[in-house]
């Protein structure tokens, strides 16, 4: 169940969910950058927008994507984006370039400067990520609950 915000029309997980609430053009955090890097969020994008219940919000400096909870903020930087997602481990290996710990999970980076850097690995991370968060919430309406 989702539900689109009257000021600024975003679709969220439901009424009263905290977010940026101003309208913030998708193409705007994209100016100035490459047609390389407008290629690799097209190429995440397209598969990750299509998993069941993903909702895709814009603010003033990132896209995050949300079933519930976010799992993954693409930050539009000059040169690359930065991609952040979550795991129950720490990722200290490469293509992650930062796995910190946050609460009982990991906040992991990668940075992606071309097309070709996107490699299954990291839609099996991105994968993980909505996974963990999506099982987070129910465990958190669960003990809401009791």
């Amino acid at each position: 169940m989702s539900w689109t915000c009257p000021n600024c029309d975003r679709e969220l997980p439901w009424k009263d969910y905290r977010h940026y609430c101003q309208r913030v053009s998708l193409d705007s955090l994209f100016e100035g950058r490459s047609p390389e890097l407008v290629l690799a969020f097209d190429k995440i994008l397209a598969e990750v927008a299509d998993w069941e219940k993903v909702l895709v919000g814009v603010t003033p400096n990132c896209i995050v994507f949300t079933r519930r909870v976010g799992f993954l903020i693409i930050r539009p930087m000059k040169k690359w984006l930065d991609i952040k997602f979550y795991s129950a481990v720490a990722h200290p290996e490469k293509p992650v370039i930062r796995s910190t710990a946050s609460g009982n999970k990991f906040e992991d980076h990668i940075r992606i400067e071309t097309v070709d850097d996107i490699k299954p690995a990291l839609f099996v991370y991105i994968r993980e990520s909505y996974e963990l968060m999506r099982n987070k919430r129910q465990e958190d309406v669960k003990s809401n609950s009791s």
